[in-house]
């Protein structure tokens, strides 16, 4: 093992050690209990199978078979769950082939950041992370079930569906995907009509015509964003079924591979011949493994925010200094857009996950004893499904890249440091992507363009009254402040600047996106303007300094002047009315910074 990775687990488990142990003995208590139905009254139960045929009333009363709970985050809009329409009569009937039941225990809303960017209700995204997390501990409150599948896929929906599988650990739970679209046009050819158009260069017709041939189907979205970034990192953890995650929706093998994931929660319960409740799957050792392969293919920055909040539900303390370093011993071996032209598609063409956990085993950066649904050891995430005259069969991934434009071996990285940075300096601390980020535009020092709404900032760039050299400066957004939006449609109007030569960079208390792109993004600075953070004290002109090789984020104003400064003042109630903003103003009082985790689910001392 590297020793990095290894100095890095024992700080966690060392750090974590009081809230682990209270996690431990909650779980251990509750698995005690045995089935839960057989705590339930008389008409307890008479209400859990009220709708059941005689036969699974009668296994549900006998306590002989598994129930298994169903959570899903169906719905039409967003394409990457619409398959999952059907999966729960799928999942009913494979179970019921086993002799078990399946009942549909609960539904979670699913939004989607691709349909909000930039407009109100992108102001609800990260909250609604909590809202998953809420709604499926309900579902599963009735205490009906052995074990649970949890159907979801894309980027606030799966750590949510995680935090409330955490705090029911003494069950188990797998995830089924649904797979991604069929790749499009090329990513570069979307990026640069984008770019045009922000320029005011091309039509909105064009534009759509592009976006509508880059998402054009069921499936997830191609480019490696959070919603991918999940996949990857729940399948890392032991929680998906291995290989599975990027099998398209429409494959006879995803067919075979739904049906074998909800067989297998069967076996996994108590009741069944190999009990694997999900509290001893996820473990320190697990979360590292997690973190590993987020840094080492560029993933979301996101997930800063999203491992350090469903560890805390697992009673496991990750911090940006975790990150931080692992991230200067994890090399990048992937290329996947922003971080490069190819999507998810090519790499599950180029050898995918079990190429992948190959050569992060290869470099001793993940940790190979931990269990997982399938088995103790991560090895069993080398292997590739395959149909075998129907039959589902599991066979040893590629030991060598099928294209090493996408995806390399550990010997021959893309870069020796992963795609994640850590920022600190007078203005706080923050995240940085860089994997996506030239050598050149890594070190930024300029004058900084103040603002606080990024549809200011984009007016700005556009009718070229911003046309310098700038570290643009969004403030007040922040989770107290405004929930912390994506700000990625700055995206293709920062880049522009960037492409006329101008020294750019973006230093913000928002959220930028799973897709950050080529201009640096010092994002999710914490402490945020609204809660008297250095930021708020930024004057237009001031001159910033974003530097990611050495990890500095400065404002370059002295000591004194910064202490005879008030800070800036801004009114955010307007965020607060409208597209059921105020139905959150309990979360904006609760939600802790973003190095916390952006939760209004934990308190310092657990939940």
């Amino acid at each position: 093992m590297n020793p990095t990775v290894i100095r890095v687990t024992e700080k966690i488990i060392e750090r974590s050690k009081a809230l682990r142990t209270q996690y431990l003995e909650d779980m251990e208590k509750a698995q005690q209990l045995g089935p839960h139905r057989g705590a339930l009254s008389c008409g307890n139960l008479a209400h859990g199978f009220a709708a059941c045929s005689p036969t699974d009333k009668q296994k549900l009363t006998l306590l002989t078979e598994a129930n298994i709970g169903i959570i899903s985050s169906y719905n039409d809009m967003l394409s990457a769950h619409q398959p999952y329409e059907a999966y729960p009569d799928k999942v009913r009937k494979a179970v019921h082939a086993v002799g078990s039941i399946a009942q549909f225990a609960g539904g979670v809303p699913a939004m989607c950041d691709g349909v909000t960017q930039g407009q109100d209700g992108m102001e609800l995204s990260l909250f609604s992370r909590d809202n998953i997390a809420q709604g499926a501990a309900i579902a599963l409150s009735h205490n009906m079930f052995d074990a649970a599948v949890f159907l979801g896929i894309c980027d606030k929906i799966v750590p949510g569906l995680l935090i409330a599988a955490l705090r029911f650990g003494h069950l188990p739970s797998l995830f089924i995907p649904s797979g991604p679209m069929s790749s499009g046009i090329s990513n570069a050819k979307k990026a640069a009509v984008r770019q045009r158009f922000a320029q005011g260069q091309a039509s909105r017709d064009e534009l759509l015509e592009a976006e509508s041939a880059s998402y054009h189907s069921a499936g997830t979205c191609t480019f490696y964003g959070t919603a991918n970034s999940n996949q990857l990192l729940v399948e890392l953890m032991g929680l998906q079924l291995p290989g599975s995650s990027f099998v398209s929706p429409d494959s006879p093998l995803r067919e075979a591979l739904t049906e074998y994931a909800a067989q297998l929660s069967t076996k996994i319960t108590a009741i069944g011949s190999d009990f694997r409740p999900l509290y001893k799957i996820v473990d320190e050792k697990s979360i590292v493994n997690a973190i590993v392969g987020l840094l080492a293919t560029g993933g979301s920055t996101n997930h800063t925010m999203h491992i350090i909040a469903f560890a805390k539900a697992a009673g496991i303390v990750v911090t940006w200094d975790d990150f931080s370093e692992l991230s200067k011993v994890v090399p990048s071996l992937t290329k996947m857009y922003p971080n490069g032209q190819a999507d998810i598609n090519h790499f599950h063409a180029a050898g995918g996950m079990g190429f992948l956990v190959k050569q992060l085993l290869k470099g001793g950066l993940v940790h190979e004893d931990v269990n997982t649904i399938v088995g103790h050891g991560l090895q069993h995430y080398t292997k590739e499904p395959f149909l075998d005259n129907g039959k589902l069969v599991w066979e040893n991934g590629t030991d060598e890249s099928l294209d090493l434009d996408v995806v390399r071996p550990i010997n021959d990285p893309f870069s020796s440091e992963g795609g994640l940075s850590l920022l600190k300096g007078n203005l706080g601390r923050a995240v940085i992507k860089v994997s996506a980020v030239k050598a050149e535009h890594r070190v930024i020092e300029a004058p900084a363009a103040v603002f606080h709404d990024q549809n200011a900032l984009a007016d700005a760039i556009s009718n070229g009254s911003l046309k310098r050299d700038c570290v643009a400066v969004v403030r007040f957004q922040g989770p107290k402040a405004v929930g912390m939006p994506e700000l990625h449609k700055l995206t293709p109007y920062l880049g522009n600047l960037q492409d006329q030569g101008y020294k750019v960079a973006l230093v913000t208390d928002g959220r930028m996106s799973g897709a950050s792109g080529k201009v640096p993004a010092a994002i999710h600075l914490t402490p945020e303007a609204i809660e008297g953070g250095l930021i708020a004290k930024i004057k237009e002109g001031d001159m910033v300094r974003v530097d990611s090789s050495t990890g500095e984020l400065e404002l370059l104003v002295s000591a004194a002047e910064l202490a005879a400064r008030e800070l800036a003042v801004h009114d955010v109630s307007v965020s607060y009315q409208g597209m059921g903003r105020e139905l959150f103003a309990a979360q904006r009082k609760l939600v802790s910074g973003a190095e916390q985790g952006a939760s209004s689910l934990f308190q310092d001392d657990f939940l």
